[in-house]
C-alpha cells in the first residue's frame, strides 16, 4: 500500500476515531471525578499535556507560528476550546450531572454553529429552523425527566454545561475564522500553555486535594495520552481540513456513544424517553448543518 493509500484511508477512518476518543472525555470525568477536584485536575493535564507535546515539537522540529497574531489566536482558542470546555463539563459532572446528559447538553454545538454561520450567510432557512426546534425539542425530553431528580438538573449544573457548551461553539467558530495552517504539534504547545495560565488560579482556590491512586491516575493517564494528544489533535486537524459545520456535524454523535458508555461502565439508565429525545435532537442537528441541494 503506496502512502498516499495511507493516508487516504486514515482521512476516512479519522471522524469515526474522533467520535469515540471524544466520547470517553465525559466517561473519564466520571471515572476520575470522585478523587480530584475539577479544576486541579485539568491543571495537572494541562501542565503534562504541555510537556508533551512541547517535546515532541522539539524533537520533531516542527514549524511554529509565523507572527505574534498567530500565537495569539491560539491562545484564545486554546482558553475557549479548552479552558473554557472542559472546566464546565468537569465542573457540572463533578456536582453531579450525568456524563450521558452532560454530552447530549454539549452535543447541541452543531446546532449552534449552523445558525451563526447561516445568519452569517445572511438568512436562516425555513428547514434549518426546524432543526433548531427539533434539537430544543429532544433535549426538553430528555432533561425534563431529570428535574429534581438528585440534583443531576439545576441552574447550576445547567449554567456550567451550557458554558461549556458556548465555549467550545466560540472556540471552534474563532479557529475556523483566525487561526492559519499550523503544525499541530507547536499549535497545541501553544493552546495548552494558554488553557494552563488560565486554569491553575481558580485551581488554586480549590481547597481539596487530588488522591492518586490506581483510578485517578488511570483517569490522568487517558486524559493527556489518549484525550489531548489524540483527540485534540485530530479536532485541530478536523477542523483545518473542513468547514465548522462538517467537524461541528459529528459531535451529534457523541451523546449516543456516550450513552452506550455509560451505561456499560456505571449502570446509568437508557431510558425510552433519553433514546426519544437523542434521536429527535440528532435528526434536528442534522436537519440544521446538512448542506443544501445544489
Amino acid at each position: 500500500m503506496t502512502s498516499a493509500a495511507r493516508a487516504a484511508g486514515w482521512l476516512r477512518v479519522m471522524p469515526g476515531v474522533f467520535v469515540l476518543i471524544w466520547a470517553t472525555g465525559f466517561i473519564v470525568a466520571r471515572y476520575g471525578m470522585p478523587y480530584a477536584p475539577p479544576l486541579k485536575f485539568l491543571a495537572v493535564r494541562y501542565a503534562l499535556t504541555f510537556v508533551a507535546f512541547g517535546l515532541w515539537a522539539v524533537l520533531a522540529r516542527v514549524a511554529w507560528p509565523a507572527t505574534r497574531a498567530q500565537w495569539g489566536h491560539l491562545m484564545v482558542t486554546g482558553v475557549l476550546v479548552q479552558a473554557g470546555y472542559l472546566a464546565g463539563v468537569w465542573a457540572a459532572v463533578r456536582i453531579g450531572m450525568g456524563s450521558g446528559l452532560v454530552a447530549l447538553l454539549v452535543g447541541l454545538q452543531p446546532v449552534l454553529t449552523g445558525v451563526w454561520l447561516s445568519m452569517r450567510g445572511g438568512s436562516i432557512t425555513r428547514r434549518q429552523w426546524a432543526g433548531l426546534l427539533l434539537g430544543l425539542t429532544g433535549l426538553v425530553l430528555v432533561v425534563s425527566r431529570k428535574f429534581g431528580d438528585g440534583g443531576e438538573v439545576s441552574l447550576q449544573t445547567m449554567s456550567l454545561a451550557v458554558a461549556a457548551l458556548l465555549s467550545i461553539t466560540v472556540g471552534t467558530l474563532y479557529q475556523k475564522r483566525f487561526v492559519a495552517p499550523c503544525d499541530v504539534r507547536s499549535a497545541s504547545v501553544v493552546q495548552f500553555a494558554a488553557a494552563l495560565v488560565a486554569t491553575l488560579p481558580l485551581a488554586l482556590l480549590e481547597t481539596a486535594p487530588i488522591v492518586w491512586n490506581a483510578q485517578s491516575i488511570g483517569a490522568m493517564a487517558w486524559s493527556v495520552l489518549v484525550l489531548s494528544l489524540g483527540g485534540s489533535s485530530l479536532f485541530y486537524i478536523l477542523i483545518q481540513r473542513g468547514s465548522a459545520a462538517a467537524v461541528t456535524s459529528l459531535l451529534y454523535l457523541v451523546p449516543p456513544t456516550t450513552a452506550i458508555m455509560a451505561w456499560l461502565l456505571f449502570s446509568e439508565p437508557i431510558t425510552a424517553l433519553t433514546l426519544l429525545g437523542t434521536a429527535i435532537t440528532a435528526i434536528g442537528v442534522s436537519l440544521v448543518v446538512r448542506a443544501p441541494k445544489g
